[in-house]
């Protein structure tokens, strides 16, 4: 979902929702202008530095680029970070993923043939993991996602998603800014 507010689905969500439900639309209610709170590389750039070491060795890790970058995708999608979401969106199509495919990820169950055996398995332990909270990652799903990938792979993929769910936690807190919302404000404010 995009980080910018939609007022009907705000309206909507408070006036038709129970009283005791109503915090779960408050990300509905940001901002319309989406301004980046803080510069967060000078402000920890060690830590940082440190954290995209983790990004680094998963680009050589074994796992197909494609594959780490649809996870990426799923669990932005699920933590609702704008930022991640256009980035990894962008990076699946430019790795050669249909256009298809990557418009289908957040119903990934439903598309079929369109979607491989790793992928489906990387995507399910993908949300298990990310929804830690509701689903307590249960042995069904460990043993899902180790029927089709060696424990290396396995770690790894893990390593991804709980990187992602770290990186989503900046994108959102610190309210970074898609480049296509940073260049639509821009061109808006030339006009």
């Amino acid at each position: 979902m995009s980080q910018t507010a939609c007022p009907i689905l705000a309206l909507l969500a408070v006036s038709h929702a129970p009283q005791t439900a109503t915090h779960d639309f408050i990300h509905l209610k940001r901002e319309p202008d989406m301004t980046q709170r803080l510069n967060y590389l000078d402000a920890s750039p060690v830590g940082y530095k440190a954290l995209f070491g983790v990004k680094s060795y998963l680009q050589s890790c074994g796992l197909e680029p494609h594959l780490i970058d649809l996870v990426y995708l799923r669990v932005s999608q699920i933590n609702g970070c704008a930022f991640c979401i256009s980035q990894h969106s962008r990076d699946l199509i430019k790795l050669g993923v249909s256009l298809d495919k990557v418009l289908l990820v957040p119903v990934w169950r439903e598309g079929g043939a369109l979607f491989d055996r790793r992928e489906c398995a990387a995507l399910a332990w993908a949300e298990s993991l990310t929804r830690v909270h509701e689903t307590d990652v249960p042995d069904e799903d460990f043993q899902a996602v180790s029927a089709v990938f060696g424990e290396k792979e396995v770690a790894d993929l893990t390593l991804a998603v709980a990187l992602m769910n770290a990186l989503n936690r900046v994108g959102v807190g610190f309210r970074l800014v898609p480049a296509s919302v940073r260049q639509h404000e821009e061109a808006t404010r030339e006009q």
